[in-house]
């Protein structure tokens, strides 16, 4: 408690300038003998603070100060601004720390990671979304959200969002649909318009994914052919994938057995065959016979 403190009288003397011992500890809710204790623990960690008196006076830091390993060694100050160059890539408030923390440290923060939300077709529309609907997380503020359905429908929402959610290389959004009173997982792309409201609501814990009944999908067995190798391991973990003696390959995965999957499996084309269950083997049979049908010359 009192090392973070400590970190924060510093940063506040950088950022603010010459401080007196009443507004600091009004500002971090202490005592003036607790600040001044606080300064004689500073000054023996190395660090340059002292007071003058006068009009213009108060407790400031020597000029030219940076924070050194006094306080923080290298190595922790490089994973500071490493976890904050993560965060700086979700929004401009984070990289604007990362730059005062980098100045304070006196070291340069390596620009080693970089996070576009939209897709490649898309407009700015995918990160105008993203950090809206992130600022609704932080506010705890209600959103009305117009979301395609897996069925192909539009459907009107006013959920809670609980948290954002990177999985399976794409954005999820963890909610509480208030017309199912149930927890939800929107997809973001499939977000095709949403409202911030005024309303607020109260803070809750997405369940995790074991207590959701959604997510108890039935077994699903496929086998494809080692030329779909890179593809078959872009899509699926590596620990559900088996090889068969043919040289094939076998892969157990749990999914939602609905319209999704039936395109998804289609995309791989004649590449896959369905092991289990069979009525998706019948499903899948007919929606290509289907196709064959409507696309034949």
């Amino acid at each position: 408690m009192q090392e973070s403190r400590l970190f924060r009288i510093i940063y506040y003397l950088l950022d603010k300038g010459p401080a007196t011992a009443s507004e600091l500890a009004e500002k971090l809710e202490v005592s003036v003998r607790t600040i001044y204790r606080d300064m004689d623990a500073l000054s023996e960690a190395g660090i340059p603070i002292y007071t003058e008196t006068g009009r213009n006076g108060g407790i400031r830091l020597m000029d030219h100060f940076i924070l050194d390993r006094a306080l923080l060694s290298k190595e922790e100050k490089q994973e500071l601004l490493a976890s904050l160059q993560v965060l700086g890539a979700t929004g401009i408030e984070s990289i604007n720390t990362l730059h005062k923390l980098a100045a304070l440290f006196g070291v340069n923060a390596e620009n080693w990671l970089e996070v576009d939300f939209s897709r490649w077709s898309s407009s700015q529309k995918d990160n105008e979304k993203f950090e809206s609907l992130k600022e609704a997380v932080i506010r705890h503020k209600c959103v009305k959200v117009t979301y395609a359905g897996s069925q192909g429908e539009r459907i009107g929402r006013v959920i809670w969002p609980l948290k954002l959610s990177y999985k399976a290389k794409a954005w999820y959004l963890k909610a509480y649909c208030t017309e199912r009173e149930n927890f939800r997982l929107f997809k973001l792309s499939r977000i095709l318009g949403w409202e911030i409201l005024d309303e607020e609501f109260a803070p809750c814990m997405y369940p995790d994914e074991e207590d959701i009944p959604e997510k108890n999908y039935p077994l699903i067995v496929l086998r494809f052919p080692v030329e779909m190798s890179y593809r078959v391991y872009d899509e699926f973990d590596s620990e559900d994938v088996k090889w068969t003696k043919e040289g094939d390959l076998l892969v157990s995965s749990r999914m939602p057995e609905d319209a999704w999957l039936v395109s998804f499996l289609l995309s791989f084309g004649e590449k896959v065959e369905v092991i289990e269950p069979v009525r998706l083997k019948k499903e899948l049979a007919e929606m290509a016979k289907a196709i064959y049908e409507k696309n034949k010359p």
